[in-house]
């Protein structure tokens, strides 16, 4: 069982990061309960195929008739956490705010997880993780230098600063709930979160390592030839990470590089020169070839594998990095516990599909659970 077994956790149905939060918090051993909007439907392939569905249970709730708003807040009573994924007002608007779940149930964590927050001159415009990103100046960060900013998809914002932050946020509350016997709401925004990721380059910049105005010309931007990606003679990539001087005299070594040329590794005028010769020494061999010569040194190499190639690699392989659930491909829960380990309880289940039976653990009476289905509270 995870450590988070016996804890019970309400998950509004939404996209994204807060699916992702609920992903992680059932690998971890928490009951998770998603309640789907009436009328929410997916394929069965696509619905079968929701890796952040995994582990838990799907109810249809109708929050749009007073039944239906007077179920989920029964079912308040008896959790621990209850993730919101509207935008600011939503939740209010539905009956379902902060302190009236919390009149119900003191100890509540509600988390709120939106992109701009819950105020601020944003807070109720729309917005994705590129928005978010942008924002921050991670997105102004991340690129080639003299071209445009590439999206690094949307890891940073949704899944990084979003779904990462209020994982954090939600253990960090039930330790604090643990001593206090009190709840509490946790706004966490996505814009925030990215922030928070950019952490280290505001400290670059202050001391005079990082020049913020410009992409692809600094240390880890791949500006520098001993940090980038190179392709090789069969047009797959490796990337170099050989930051530390005993690292890049490894490379120069495995490489074959003349001292002449690769002699200052910090000279940064030359760093677009040494790019292009390094690129030239790379396209000499392939991918598999330089893995034979890098791989498992202190060169800091890898291949650069698609996300279809990743499970394939011996060193995910042997860790167990990747499992298959139901036919899907998909990442084994992290972090690994020594005692209490993770797992995946079981694959996507069908929308509504555990309504009954969840209502029935938490006390609904068989002749409720009946009307709330006859009146389309439920489904």
């Amino acid at each position: 069982m995870g450590p988070l077994n016996g804890f019970t956790v309400i998950e509004l149905a939404g996209l994204g990061p807060a699916p992702m939060a609920g992903m992680l918090l059932a690998d971890m051993g928490a009951e998770v309960i998603r309640i789907e909007r009436a009328g929410a439907s997916e394929s069965d392939l696509r619905q079968a195929c929701d890796v952040s569905a995994r582990g838990k249970k799907s109810v249809v709730l109708n929050l749009k008739q007073p039944d239906g708003v007077e179920t989920l807040l029964r079912m308040v009573e008896n959790v621990d956490v209850l993730i919101d994924p509207y935008r600011p007002g939503v939740c209010e608007k539905l009956g379902v705010a902060p302190d009236v779940c919390m009149a119900r149930n003191p100890r509540l964590i509600f988390a709120r997880m939106t992109g701009w927050g819950q105020d601020g001159p944003l807070a109720h415009a729309a917005g994705h993780d590129i928005n978010y990103i942008s924002l921050s100046g991670a997105l102004y960060a991340t690129g080639r230098n003299g071209q445009k900013p590439v999206p690094p998809l949307n890891l940073v914002g949704d899944m990084g600063g979003g779904g990462m932050l209020l994982v954090s946020g939600i253990l960090a509350a039930l330790l604090e709930t643990a001593s206090s016997g009190k709840g509490q709401v946790i706004d966490a925004a996505m814009v925030d979160g990215a922030a928070q990721l950019m952490w280290m380059f505001h400290g670059f910049e202050a001391s005079g390592e990082w020049d913020a105005n410009q992409r692809g010309a600094n240390l880890l931007d791949g500006g520098a030839h001993f940090y980038d990606t190179y392709e090789c003679a069969d047009g797959q990539y490796v990337s170099v990470g050989s930051l530390e001087p005993q690292f890049y005299a490894l490379l120069k070594q495995l490489a074959e590089l003349p001292e002449d040329d690769f002699g200052d590794q910090h000279d940064q005028s030359r760093w677009p020169e040494l790019t292009d010769k390094l690129a030239a020494v790379f396209k000499r061999k392939t991918q598999a070839q330089w893995c034979a010569i890098m791989e498992g040194t202190d060169v800091c190499f890898a291949p650069v594998l698609s996300f279809t190639q990743a499970p394939q690699h011996s060193a995910n392989v042997a860790r167990n990095t990747y499992i298959e659930v139901d036919g899907v491909t998909q990442p084994a829960p992290a972090p690994r516990f020594s005692r209490t380990p993770s797992e995946v309880a079981h694959g996507a289940h069908g929308i509504g599909e555990d309504t009954e039976a969840t209502l029935a653990a938490m006390g609904f009476a068989a002749s409720e659970i009946r009307q709330l289905r006859e009146s389309g509270c439920i489904g």
